[in-house]
């Protein structure tokens, strides 16, 4: 080992690997790492393997003078380290001449470094921690002037030490890291759009602008994480990105190839890992291998009932100190390469499985915690209970996948019926919709009636997207059955809002066992659900033209979901009652009321009810010709729609916004904008009715505006029939009003006063503010004389709603199919 030069020279240090390649990224940490060295003696950065801990440590020693770098992985335990730390000093172990008695590496470290203190590289400390701390510990006491800048994935944990955590790369520096890395085996990937330093993208066409994307991918599915990235990189050699991104449910396969001059720990993926997790005790290793079940991270309280492990939260904080687990927020979180090895070793471990313990405890956990969440997320507690949800979105559906794919069809059911309330509020209910059409598949058509009403909403999810309505229609028998019972099991309350607003669009039949839903919930034991049932009655009063009852329905519904402290409930009636406004002609009220729920919504997070009060907002401002705040509503509802994934809700914006182009002249624009919208209504939501009607006599304008008055008539009719078969007949009062203006264009102003009678004896009050109606009312008098206008308009408003529908050239299996009659005639 070398010593002393001849000229008497101090020994050279070790200094840091030369680098082969760029430094990409984390000026930011260089700063403040800078400033912890400036400032603390010793510094360390801590991270899990392959988060570029060592690079980091270099770039950030570079250009000070008296570094030392020492090179700790090929130490095998502690007692190589003194050694190990002489020789990186330059200095031997011993001489041809005895050494002094006493002297000790300890002592021989403290004398040299006393007089020429370097910053001393401490690099991969982890699997030697121990014996790194008692050594730095002594040294920084003995040498004042001696600064330590350690690398490791787990803390040394002694006194004075300022922790650096080296965190993944975000996207756009684990881009540009992939590009660099990549351009080197690749020459020209670099030009190929992936990216530049500051994260645009030089777009040359689709294709580039597809491998940009699957470069982000593949960063993403990596977790930024340096090493997996310039090992992803290297494979772009022989696979094109897209391929990499693909084969990435295989990672530990893919990434098998890196450097020959890397340490061997290096040289892959799984050789990284496999490092840490050698490190590991059993019992930390028993935990990380069985937290893998847990998706989206674990409090401690389920990690230790899921886990089967005592002192959950101590081996937990364990991991974490060691770089295999984060914590932030109150949870644990493992890194997806990381949770990928732990899951290998799970299965290796035979405690996965179709019926594995482990799983099988997971989805217990969650189950429980779901059901008990549930009453409260109806209450003046739902704010926190949707919090806790929230965090446990993942875990919940983690635990409802693994309940249907293993047959466990009562968990699965009790899961997705406990779930319902948050998936509705938050307008998430497609992303369970495979989940509960197999569920119904695995049942059959005999359900056990134990299921109650856990399968009755089931059924519910189904009948809610087109992708579950054969289902649906295969099972509405048995729902109907079970949801008919007087005494049915696990009754939610929320069957008796969800049943009739999806399901009193059809036969006279849907409209009984809708009526018999909303009867029961009205003499419900729980006051949520009579307040739901009071406001579902309100649409079949507001659907017969019983104005005031329907407020008075729907003004109780808000009162009782207000004193019970639910957002989502109240926020409903006030839409319910804004609508109600507007058809009363005070579009400043509805507006009101509009932004009280909006409040609400907001709070909620409900992107998909504030999408649909965005957009009724964006109608009441149309009547008070704010187009521009109009548009701006309909532009921010199409945006919530598409976060929310409802093509309905986004139907409906595209719908306003096809308004506010026929308004302002842009017929083209218009007619593109309302065939957008008629692809993605959902037929059988009560509440999207008079949305889709919207864009059917949009379309009708459109037509009528270009003089083509026979395909306007069309659209017209085919406006009244939908809402005839499915909606208020208020709604099908506009349609009746746009056939008067077809009336008059042909000549017929008497027929044109008859139709406007009509439909203000559909809507059951007078409408004064649409500009097209007044023209038409206008011209109509003027042709016909102020006494025979009045006559012939008297004569449509004394018209039954069945005659006026027949005067609009409605069919009569139309009429009789109206659930809006169906339930006066019940009523």
């Amino acid at each position: 080992m070398p010593g002393p030069s001849a000229s008497g020279a101090p020994p050279a240090l070790a200094a840091p690997p030369a680098q082969l390649t760029s430094f990409v990224g984390r000026a930011g940490d260089l700063t403040e790492i800078a400033r912890l060295l400036d400032s603390a003696r010793l510094v360390t950065l801590l991270g899990p393997g392959g988060a570029g801990k060592t690079r980091l440590a270099v770039e950030a020693v570079s250009g000070r003078s008296g570094v030392c770098f020492v090179e700790l992985a090929p130490l095998r335990d502690g007692t190589e380290l003194p050694r190990a730390l002489l020789g990186a000093l330059g200095l031997r172990e011993g001489g041809l001449l005895a050494v002094p008695a006493g002297t000790t590496p300890l002592s021989r470290l403290v004398a040299a470094l006393a007089d020429r203190p370097p910053l001393l590289v401490l690099d991969n400390c982890e699997h030697v921690v121990a014996a790194v701390a008692e050594l730095a510990g002594h040294l920084l006491a003995a040498c004042p002037g001696l600064r330590v800048l350690a690398t490791s994935r787990e803390p040394l944990g002694i006194t004075g030490e300022h922790l650096w955590p080296v965190r993944p790369l975000a996207p756009d520096q684990a881009a540009r890291l992939f590009t660099d890395r990549a351009s080197a085996v690749r020459p020209g990937f670099a030009r190929t759009g992936t990216g530049t330093e500051t994260g645009t993208e030089a777009v040359a066409g689709t294709e580039a602008v597809t491998e940009a994307e699957a470069v982000r991918r593949v960063c993403a599915a990596l977790d930024g994480l340096p090493l997996a990235i310039e090992l992803a990189a290297a494979r772009t050699r022989t696979h094109d990105v897209t391929e990499i991104a693909a084969r990435l449910d295989d990672r530990f396969r893919l990434l098998s190839r890196g450097s020959r001059a890397a340490d061997a720990r290096h040289r892959t993926l799984r050789a990284v890992v496999a490092w840490s997790w050698d490190l590991l005790s059993e019992e930390e290793r028993v935990a990380a291998r069985r937290l893998t079940v847990f998706s989206g991270g674990a409090t401690a309280g389920a990690a230790e009932r899921v886990c089967g492990i005592e002192d959950a939260e101590d081996v937990l904080d364990s991991l974490a100190d060691k770089s295999f687990v984060e914590f932030g927020g109150g949870r644990y979180r493992m890194l997806e390469t990381i949770r990928a090895y732990c899951a290998e070793r799970l299965e290796e471990a035979g405690e996965a499985g179709e019926a594995g313990a482990v799983r099988r405890a997971h989805a217990g956990h969650f189950l429980d915690l779901v059901r008990d969440a549930a009453p409260g997320l109806l209450r003046t507690g739902q704010l926190r209970r949707l919090e806790v949800l929230t965090a446990e979105h993942e875990n919940l559906h983690a635990a409802l996948r693994w309940a249907v794919e293993t047959g466990e069809t009562a968990t699965g059911l009790g899961l997705l019926g406990a779930m319902s309330g948050y998936l509705w509020m938050r307008g998430m209910r497609s992303s369970v919709m495979a989940q509960a059409v197999a569920l119904l598949e695995a049942i059959g058509p005999d359900p056990d009636p134990a299921f109650g009403d856990d399968y009755v909403m089931c059924a519910l999810t189904a009948a809610a997207g087109e992708a579950g309505r054969r289902a649906w229609e295969r099972h509405r028998g048995a729902a109907e059955a079970i949801v008919l019972r007087p005494d049915r099991p696990r009754r939610n309350p929320l069957t008796t809002f969800l049943w009739p607003m999806l399901n009193s669009g059809g036969s006279g039949e849907d409209v009984e066992v809708a009526l018999s839903v909303i009867t029961r919930g009205r003499t419900s034991p729980d006051p949520w659900e009579r307040a739901a049932s009071c406001l579902v009655w309100g649409y079949p009063q507001l659907a017969s033209g019983d104005l005031a009852q329907a407020e008075r329905e729907f003004t109780a519904a808000a009162d009782a979901f207000r004193a019970l402290g639910d957002r989502w409930g109240t926020a409903l009636a006030l839409d319910a009652l804004a609508g109600l406004a507007g058809w009363c002609d005070d579009p400043a009220r509805a507006i009101a009321l509009t932004d009280e729920a909006l409040t609400l919504t907001e709070e909620l997070g409900a992107d998909e009810d504030s999408s649909d009060l965005l957009c009724n907002r964006g109608d009441h401002r149309v009547r008070l010709a704010h187009l521009a705040g109009a548009r701006a509503d309909y532009a921010r509802a199409a945006e919530l729609a598409r976060r929310a994934g409802s093509p309905t809700c986004l139907a409906a914006a595209l719908r306003g916004l096809g308004d506010i182009a026929r308004l302002e002249g842009d017929l083209t624009g218009a007619r593109r904008l309302y065939e957008e919208a008629l692809e993605r209504f959902d037929p059988h939501w009560v509440r999207s009715v008079g949305n889709h009607v919207g864009a059917l006599i949009g379309l009708g304008r459109v037509e009528e505006y270009r003089g083509r008055i026979a395909e306007a008539r069309a659209r017209y009719r085919q406006a009244a029939e939908l809402a005839v078969r499915s909606g208020p007949l208020p709604d099908g009062a506009r349609a009746v009003e746009c056939l008067s203006g077809t009336a008059l264009a042909e000549g017929d102003a008497a027929s044109a006063a008859r139709l406007l009678g009509a439909a203000t004896a559909l809507r059951g009050v007078m409408a004064a503010d649409d500009p097209d109606a007044a023209r038409t009312a206008s011209a109509a008098r003027d042709a016909l004389g102020e006494r025979a206008y009045e006559a012939a308009r008297r004569e449509g408003l004394r018209l039954t709603p069945e005659e006026a529908l027949r005067l609009a050239g409605v069919p009569e299996h139309v009429i009789r199919s109206s659930p809006a009659l169906g339930f006066a005639a019940e009523g």
